[in-house]
């Protein structure tokens, strides 16, 4: 039976308690404490250290979300729970805990002064804009880059397959953060060579990325910025990168990926193309990114004009996981 408007929309207006609720599940480790088998309220309080009787209600609650189900004795897991269990498959677990951390969640509590203002909001919500936040709060940082090497697994599991490196000997992962994209082309690419680039509090996280691959030898990550300059390549990477900067700051960019780019050399964008009549979650992302960047996602026809205006001009796109595309460019000259 299909769900009234008044229950369709109350269940957006329960959509807080809900991310909370799984990322407290993550705090728990619940995912982990099920892998196993069943167990007791009882018995995950005491390995958690926490209350006994609201740890039973919580899992009541995990329960009517279909994170876990009752069992004869306990609790059970279900499959919904073991997409957060930190050794999964593209686990959501990073993810969990840092969309629903408060860098984020503070911000996008004003998403209505963000559509009046047309700005974003997280020098009102945090005291300085996004970046500057996580590069001052070095432990939120590290989840933060961690969680978006999550969130965007299946997509460059997918783009890597799609991304032609006939003649490539090096590929640059600009704005790359732990280098999670490289780091797969590596491992599917033997002959090349990747850089990763960002800002310096993200070069450990990279390092440490390379080295649990066994990559080191082919791998090497730089700390700079990419509005000033880019290091050299043949396949320039840009993956969830442009949606977090304005028109002008993004024709910044792009001209230093193409001032980079070896003779005949590409950049491989990677990002959400909004189709405005589609269902789904690109126009909630465009409005997330406006509230915790003041920037956007954007149209196919809106990148084209991002690529022209940089003395680009784009040669593919190849739909990836919906609603990412991978979009490549190269010199107009």
């Amino acid at each position: 039976m299909a769900s009234s408007p008044h229950e369709t929309v109350m269940g957006f207006l329960i959509g807080p308690w809900l991310a909370q609720a799984v990322r407290a599940a993550v705090d728990l480790s619940l995912a982990e404490h099920l892998a196993d088998g069943p167990r007791t309220a009882a018995e995950i309080a005491e390995a958690e250290g926490s209350d006994p009787q609201t740890t039973a209600r919580f899992l009541r609650a995990c329960a009517s979300m279909g994170l876990v189900a009752y069992a004869e004795k306990g609790f059970t897991g279900t499959d919904m729970l073991a997409v957060l269990h930190r050794d999964a498959p593209m686990s959501l677990r990073d993810l969990a805990s840092s969309q629903a951390s408060a860098c984020l969640w503070l911000t996008w509590a004003r998403i209505p002064e963000a559509v009046r203002s047309g700005q974003a909001q997280t020098t009102q919500a945090l005291g300085m804009p996004f970046f500057d936040y996580l590069a001052a709060h070095p432990d939120e940082g590290a989840l933060f880059g961690a969680a978006m090497a999550s969130m965007s697994a299946p997509v460059i599991q997918e783009a890597v397959e799609v991304i032609d490196v006939g003649g490539a000997g090096t590929v640059v992962d600009v704005g790359g953060a732990h280098g999670s994209f490289a780091l797969a082309m590596l491992a599917r690419h033997p002959g090349l060579d990747a850089i990763v680039l960002d800002l310096p509090h993200a070069v450990p996280g990279a390092q440490a990325a390379a080295a649990e691959r066994g990559l080191t030898d082919r791998f090497r990550a730089v700390g700079g910025d990419f509005f000033a300059a880019v290091p050299a390549g043949d396949i320039l990477l840009l993956k969830f990168v442009l949606h977090d900067w304005s028109d002008d700051d993004c024709v910044r960019i792009l001209a230093n990926c193409r001032d980079a780019l070896h003779p005949g050399g590409r950049i491989v964008i990677t990002e959400i193309v909004i189709d405005d009549h589609a269902p789904g979650i690109a126009p909630l992302m465009d409005i997330a990114m406006l509230a915790s960047a003041g920037s956007r996602e954007r149209t196919l026809a809106e990148f084209d004009e991002l690529l022209t205006r940089s003395g680009l001009r784009r040669t593919a796109t190849t739909e990836v996981q919906p609603p990412y595309a991978v979009i490549e460019a190269t010199r107009a000259g």
